[in-house]
C-alpha cells in the first residue's frame, strides 16, 4: 500500500455497511433533497475520470446507507433527507488506487453539490494479511485470554521482498473510540484533517538483518507474535501455537519485562527473529496493542535510518494535553501499509490512519471470541499468478473481513 507523493488532507472517514440502492424509500423523512457528489482526481491523473465508479454514503445519525455510480463526468446523484453524511469513493485501475472520504457533510439545502478530492496511491508489495488482537476464551477453563496477539505480513508482489529494517508500530490513540488529538474537522466541508505525520505510540519495533537476511518470496507470509512466541494452544485450545520455525516476535525483556505478555520465546524461535526496539516512549512494562481496535502500520525510513530519525528532537512529539505521553512522528510517505480497525461496540470511532494509506476500516465485532481480521484473496489474480494474491485497494472496508477463527488456529 505504497503512498504516492500526492498528499491531500481534505478527506477522511468511514466504512459503509448495509448499503442499499438510492431508490429505496427513506423512512425518516418524506422530503428528499438532491446531493451530487463529484470525484476529483489528482493533477496528472484526470484521464482516470470515467463512468461507473462506486460512491457510498452513510447517514451518520440514522445509520442508513446508500450507493450509486458516477456518470462520465465523475458525478453521482442522490436523493436524501436532510442530515449529516459520510461519503466514500474508491477506485482502482491496475496498480493505481484512488480513494476519497469525507465526514460530517451537512445536507441542509434542497440542492447541494459536493466535490470530493481523491488521493492517489499504489498497491503495495508487503502488506498486512491478518490481525489477531481480540483474544479468546480459556475454555474449558473459565475466563478470557489476550496474551496471544499476532499479525501476519504477506508478499503480494511478483518479486522477492526483504523484511530487513522494516518497522512495525501502532498509532495513537490506542483505541478507535478514544479522543483523537491528532485530527481536526474542516468547519466548512466536515472533512477530517490529519497532521503531516503518523503518531506512533509507545514503541517502534524493527526487523534486524543486513539488507537481504529475511527474504519473503512471492505469496509468502511472515508471522509476528506481538506477545508471546509460545504455544498458547497447549494450555488454551481456543488459542494458537506461535512457537514455530520462521516466526518472528516482539521481544525485549529490558524494555518490556512483563512475562505474562512477553514470556521467553519458545525453542523454535531463533534470537535473530526477535524484533528490535528502536525507541520506547511509554512507561508500560508490556507492549500495548489494542484488544479491540488497533491502527497498525508497517514502514521503512527513507534517506536516513530510523535510529538517526528518532534522535532528532522534533521527531518525537509531546502529545497535546498530556505531560507524559509522547509519540514518534513518522512521515506518512514512509508507510508501506496500514490497517485501521474500528470497535464494533462503539458509535464514536474515528480515523487515525490517513486516507492516503487506508481509506476505510474493518470492524471487530467483539473481543475474546477467537476471531481475527483477514484480507480477502483476489481469486482471479491468484489463479493467473500461481501464488496467493490478496486484495489491496488501500481501503480496509473493501480489503478485510472478520474471520470466525484465527487462520493459525489448528
Amino acid at each position: 500500500m505504497k503512498q504516492s507523493i500526492y498528499i491531500v488532507l481534505l478527506t477522511a472517514i468511514s466504512i459503509l455497511t448495509g448499503c442499499t440502492d438510492i431508490d429505496k424509500e427513506n423512512p425518516y423523512d418524506n422530503q428528499l433533497h438532491a446531493l451530487q457528489v463529484t470525484a476529483v482526481y489528482p493533477d496528472g491523473y484526470t484521464e482516470y475520470l470515467r463512468e461507473g465508479v462506486a460512491v457510498k454514503i452513510e447517514d451518520v445519525d440514522r445509520g442508513y446507507s446508500y450507493k450509486a455510480k458516477t456518470d462520465k463526468n465523475g458525478a453521482a446523484k442522490f436523493s436524501l433527507a436532510k442530515g449529516i453524511y459520510r461519503i466514500q469513493i474508491s477506485d482502482k485501475s491496475g496498480q493505481d488506487i484512488f480513494n476519497g472520504l469525507a465526514d460530517n457533510v451537512k445536507l441542509t439545502d434542497d440542492h447541494m453539490t459536493f466535490n470530493l478530492p481523491l488521493l492517489h496511491s499504489k498497491a503495495g508489495a508487503i502488506i498486512i494479511k491478518e490481525i489477531y488482537c481480540g483474544g479468546c476464551t480459556k475454555l474449558p477453563l473459565e475466563g478470557d485470554y489476550q496474551s496471544d496477539k499476532y499479525i501476519i505480513l504477506h508478499n503480494n508482489d511478483s518479486e522477492v521482498q526483504y523484511l530487513d529494517s522494516l518497522c512495525f508500530g501502532t498509532l495513537d490513540p490506542y483505541n478507535s473510540q478514544a479522543t483523537n488529538v491528532w485530527v481536526s474537522q474542516d468547519p466548512i466541508t466536515g472533512s477530517t484533517l490529519f497532521r503531516d505525520f503518523a503518531p506512533v505510540v509507545q514503541c517502534i519495533w524493527q526487523f534486524g538483518g543486513t539488507g537481504k537476511t529475511f527474504p519473503l518470496q512471492p505469496g509468502e507470509d511472515a508471522v509476528i507474535a506481538i506477545n508471546g512466541a509460545i504455544d498458547h494452544a497447549a494450555q488454551y485450545p481456543q488459542s494458537v501455537n506461535l512457537n514455530k520455525p520462521g516466526y518472528f516476535v516482539c521481544y525485549n525483556n529490558v524494555h518490556f519485562p512483563n512475562t505474562q505478555y512477553h514470556p521467553a520465546p519458545g525453542d523454535q524461535i531463533t534470537p535473530a527473529h526477535y524484533l528490535n526496539v528502536v525507541v520506547k516512549t511509554g512507561q508500560a512494562n508490556a507492549y500495548t496493542y489494542s484488544i479491540s481496535s488497533p491502527a497498525t502500520i508497517i514502514f521503512k525510513a527513507k534517506d536516513t535510518t530510523i535510529q538517526e530519525f528518532v534522535l532528532e528532537k522534533d521527531n518525537i512529539v509531546q502529545k497535546p494535553g498530556s505531560t507524559a505521553d509522547r509519540v514518534i512522528a513518522v512521515p506518512w510517505e514512509w508507510i508501506i501499509d496500514g490497517a485501521e480497525v474500528y470497535y464494533g461496540g462503539s458509535s464514536s470511532n474515528k480515523k487515525r490512519i490517513s486516507p492516503s494509506i487506508d481509506a476505510g476500516y474493518v470492524t471487530q465485532s467483539a473481543s475474546y471470541n477467537g476471531r481475527s481480521l483477514h484480507r480477502y484473496v483476489d481469486e482471479e489474480a491468484t489463479q493467473e499468478a500461481g501464488y496467493e494474491i490478496l486484495m489491496d485497494t488501500n481501503n480496509s472496508s473493501a480489503d478485510f473481513y472478520e474471520r470466525e477463527k484465527q487462520s493459525l488456529h489448528e
